[in-house]
């Protein structure tokens, strides 16, 4: 049976509105505003072969650099389908092999740590700059002051606008 996939295409650089016209004359696409992902819903037996369909039907038309499923599966896992050269198809296949692994495990381990690693870096900068916070400012105002930020849906501010002293109205406080 063949069912419905997201896919998202991350671009290697921004696409032209020649390539775009091409590509969605093929599949229709969505585009982020910058140009450099696109997005497509496919028809396929698998997310798998929607990934390599897709990288087939559009590498030639597209600057194309990595392709993933839009949603996890069931084990929260998305599917990258990666283009290597061979140069780097051959680094990859010995690398693999000095550690006794298949080379399809071997960069799957490699992209999970990376982003385990990515998000422990986060975690500590998003901690430093809280614990700078906390030693200028009292508990309560930083959390009155995220608060606000989070219930206005916006960016944290830049400046001195999450003071104590500041007198807009917050939405946790209005009454109907």
């Amino acid at each position: 049976m063949r069912r419905q996939h997201a896919v998202d295409f991350i671009l290697t650089r921004p696409v032209t509105p020649a390539e775009l016209h091409s590509a969605c004359r093929r599949v229709p696409l969505a585009t982020n505003t910058d140009r450099t992902r696109l997005m497509a819903v496919h028809r396929a037996k698998s997310p798998g072969r929607a990934l390599r369909s897709l990288r087939h039907e559009l590498d030639r038309l597209l600057p194309i650099d990595v392709l993933t499923t839009h949603y996890p599966d069931t084990a929260g896992q998305v599917l990258l389908n990666v283009a290597f050269t061979r140069a780097m198809r051959s680094v990859l296949d010995q690398a693999a092999a000095a550690r006794g692994q298949r080379p399809a495990d071997f960069l799957a381990r490699a992209v999970v740590e990376a982003v385990e690693r990515e998000a422990r870096t986060r975690t500590r900068q998003l901690t430093v700059q809280l614990q700078n916070l906390l030693a200028e400012h009292t508990p309560e105002d930083v959390l009155a002051c995220a608060a606000r930020v989070l219930l206005d849906h916006r960016r944290p501010p830049s400046g001195p606008s999450c003071a104590a002293d500041d007198q807009r109205p917050s939405a946790a406080h209005t009454t109907p």
